[in-house]
């Protein structure tokens, strides 16, 4: 696929995501208004006060009209105004996107550190007990959702040992336990495909000839192996990352993270439409970006495996 043809599928992509932004809001349950109306202290509006606060809202407008205006407003990095805050939702996002970009890049680093050294391992020790365990693990950590890891962390190393916070942040201790279970599913994934990308390369000639020439097995997994299993798990990391984050929103909320997914789910509850499309359109916006990195990345790292090849 071309640049081009990359360039306009990521705007045809963000083009659909704040369609669907807009949409869920039009469609969500309840009236903006009589929200609104009811978080100001008017538990029972008049419907002249209704049709005020929806004119002022301008939700009386067509629907495509209240979409091209949206849309206008998001070209210029503007998401609107929370109904219940009254204050810029790009504000308020770009506020707490720190919190969940630091939950999700350790989540992350505990995914990566974990899951490849360990794939390694398991290909290094195929067919014997340290492989069978840690393919036990891969299948526990895979199934086992991320709300029930969560509530076993806190009982285990919070209620019992009393090691670690169990909610709140301000410290990097309230970040440890809520990165390691949005991590885990991850990290189970990463170890499976790197173990089978390992064992895939193992028998390859040039892997047994260089053993049989006595070079060490560590100089050869870091020259030859790594190098040549880890492009096929670039995409999967740069894809899982976008999914890291949206799945952070479970982590802040069971930790009580004030960020941007638990952010999104207040507005959900509180009918907050401009919040629930912010946030869409928000992580649709991520989630492109982060594939561009895995592409350029994949391309600075396929020539220095091409000449590798050349080289042997």
């Amino acid at each position: 696929m071309t640049g081009r043809q990359k360039l306009i599928g990521s705007i045809c992509t963000l083009l659909g995501a704040s369609l669907l932004a807009f949409v869920l809001g039009v469609i969500a349950p309840g009236d903006p208004a009589l929200e609104v109306l009811s978080m100001n202290g008017l538990n029972e509006p008049t419907e002249a006060e209704i049709a005020a606060k929806r004119e002022e809202l301008g939700l009386n407008l067509p629907i495509w009209k209240q979409y091209m205006h949206w849309l206008g407003m998001v070209l210029q990095g503007d998401l609107g105004v929370s109904y219940i805050t009254q204050q810029s939702v790009s504000a308020e996002l770009i506020q707490r996107l720190p919190i969940t970009l630091s939950l999700a890049c350790g989540a992350l680093a505990f995914a990566i550190g974990f899951g490849i050294p360990g794939g390694i391992i398991l290909a290094m020790f195929h067919n014997r007990w340290i492989d069978y365990a840690g393919r036990a693990w891969i299948t526990i950590w895979t199934a086992v959702p991320s709300f029930l890891n969560a509530i076993l962390f806190i009982i285990v190393f919070s209620e019992i040992l009393h090691w670690l916070p169990t909610s709140g942040y301000g410290t990097w201790q309230h970040f440890i336990m809520p990165s390691i279970v949005l991590g885990l599913g991850t990290s189970a994934v990463l170890m499976r495909l790197t173990r089978a990308a390992v064992l895939d390369i193992l028998p390859q000639q040039y892997i047994v000839t260089a053993r049989a020439k006595g070079i060490h097995m560590f100089i050869l997994m870091l020259r030859h192996v790594l190098l040549n299993a880890f492009i096929p798990l670039i995409t999967v990391i740069g894809n899982y990352f976008g999914g890291i984050l949206g799945g952070a929103v479970i982590a802040e909320v069971i930790f009580s993270l004030p960020g941007i997914g638990r952010f999104a789910v207040e507005g959900i509850f509180r009918r907050d439409y401009p919040v629930m499309q912010g946030y869409v359109l928000f992580m649709a916006c991520v989630y492109v970006l982060f594939n561009t990195v895995v592409d350029i990345l994949y391309g600075l790292i396929h020539p220095q495996l091409r000449r590798s090849e050349v080289l042997k």
